[in-house]
């Protein structure tokens, strides 16, 4: 990937990943909720749950997208970013508890859920590049095959 488009890219998630979780914290902010005391118990733990999760898993993209930041800078080698650049690991919302909590609050977590799920592609994309540049061999046979496909 042409490192100028994989730098914008990486601008454009971290904007993305920014608003949304200042989106979160607002939706989750249980201080208004608990000061108001008319939501059920299990709508409440379902708001805490999900919210935990949601701000997670936006935390794990953004150390994602800063790790990639920090590479394009040069604060972070190509081997630094491999070793300690991962991805979280995704924990999916609860089906039972996303049917507790308003609209606007499932299609906030459902966002934080597919951005997560995009950096997941870009960061397996990236790492398997990573591999074939790492292994000559299979990456000279990838070109060989490439070039000899019927267009």
């Amino acid at each position: 990937m042409d490192r100028t488009i994989h730098e914008q890219v990486v601008e454009d998630l971290y904007a993305e990943a920014l608003a949304l979780a200042d989106e979160a914290r607002a939706v989750f902010d249980l201080r208004d909720e608990a000061s108001r005391g008319n939501s059920p118990d299990e709508v409440r733990i379902a708001l805490s749950v999900e919210g935990l999760r949601t701000t997670t898993r936006v935390m794990h993209v953004l150390a994602w997208l800063l790790n990639q930041r920090a590479y394009h800078s040069g604060e972070l080698s190509k081997s630094q970013l491999r070793r300690h650049g991962t991805l979280g690991e995704e924990r999916p919302s609860d089906p039972a508890n996303m049917e507790l909590l308003e609209p606007a609050t499932r299609m906030l977590i459902r966002e934080t859920e597919r951005l997560h799920a995009r950096i997941a592609r870009l960061d397996e994309e990236m790492r398997s590049g990573d591999e074939a540049e790492s292994d000559p061999v299979s990456a000279m046979q990838g070109r060989i095959a490439q070039a000899f496909r019927v267009a």
